[in-house]
Formats: structure tokens, C-alpha cells, sequence
């Protein structure tokens, strides 16, 4: 399956790709993971987003996703969240292309950053094998077991 794949800043988003995407997105945190909370929370618009889009005579529809939340102040470091595939084609190694072209478009603008993630803990070992360490305990978010993680770049 070939997808398109393209960084937006949320001000490059048209309103059917937005609308697109915010849809995906609910299907898959709020219907299909049954967690209901707010996804609109405020940090789209300080945020890098990674759409994976698939093209058919008809339609264009968005089948992959992620976000990188942007530091705000000194100190701080980037955030990739709200990772997802659609279904449809979950365990084709998207999500690995996914958080591969997110990890490689921070380190290309924000050199030697760590970046955090709060993880499903069922995916532990997805992001461990990123270079991605645990740094808590596991916790409940949404009713689903997660665990911060932070990746770390390798010192020169």
C-alpha cells in the first residue's frame, strides 16, 4: 500500500483535511479504544502533524497520523502523540514509518533534542526498539495502561 505522506504546520491544514483528520483520529482514540475525552485539546495548533495519505479515483482519505507538540519555553522538549494507523492497515509497519519520519524531521530541526512520548503500554517494546527508555512507572491515561518514555540522541 503506497500512502502519501506530508508534514502540516495546523495553519497549512485546509478545512476538509482537518476535518479528515480529526475524524480519524476519533475513530480510532474515542470509538475503537472506547476512551472519551477531549482530543481537541489545544496543542494542535503549536504542533507538527504527519499525515499518511492514500489516494483511490474517488477519494483522498488520511490512514496514518502523528504529532510533534513543539517545546514552548527553554528546556523543554518535543512531543510525539496521538500516533495512529487506521485499521485497515495496522501491522503493515506504518507506524514504524510514521515515528521513523518523526524521529529524523526533529533531529533535522531541533539537533541532539530528546523527545518524550506517553505510550500505550502494550506498545513498549515498538518504541524501546526506536531507542526509546521508560522514565515512570506505568500509569493509567483514559483507562489504558501507558508509560513516559523519552528518546535520547546518541552523544557525539
Amino acid at each position: 500500500m503506497e500512502l502519501h505522506w506530508q508534514w502540516y504546520t495546523f495553519e497549512e491544514f485546509s478545512v476538509q483535511e482537518l476535518y479528515a483528520i480529526l475524524a480519524l483520529r476519533q475513530q480510532v482514540f474515542i470509538i475503537e479504544q472506547e476512551c472519551a475525552y477531549l482530543d481537541c485539546d489545544g496543542l494542535d495548533q503549536c504542533a507538527w502533524h504527519l499525515v499518511g495519505w492514500r489516494q483511490t479515483e474517488k477519494r483522498r482519505r488520511p490512514l496514518a497520523y502523528l504529532r510533534v507538540i513543539l517545546p514552548k519555553n527553554e528546556g523543554e522538549i518535543p512531543v510525539i502523540g496521538r500516533l495512529l494507523t487506521h485499521k485497515e492497515i495496522r501491522g503493515k509497519g506504518i507506524g514504524g514509518t510514521l515515528l521513523t519520519q518523526a524521529l529524523q524531521r526533529i533531529k533535522d530541526f531541533m539537533p541532539g533534542s530528546s523527545i518524550r512520548i506517553s505510550a500505550q503500554y502494550y506498545l513498549f517494546s515498538f518504541y524501546a526498539g526506536f531507542g526509546f527508555s521508560p522514565v515512570s512507572e506505568i500509569y493509567a491515561e483514559d483507562g489504558i495502561p501507558h508509560i513516559a518514555m523519552i528518546h535520547t540522541p546518541p552523544e557525539r
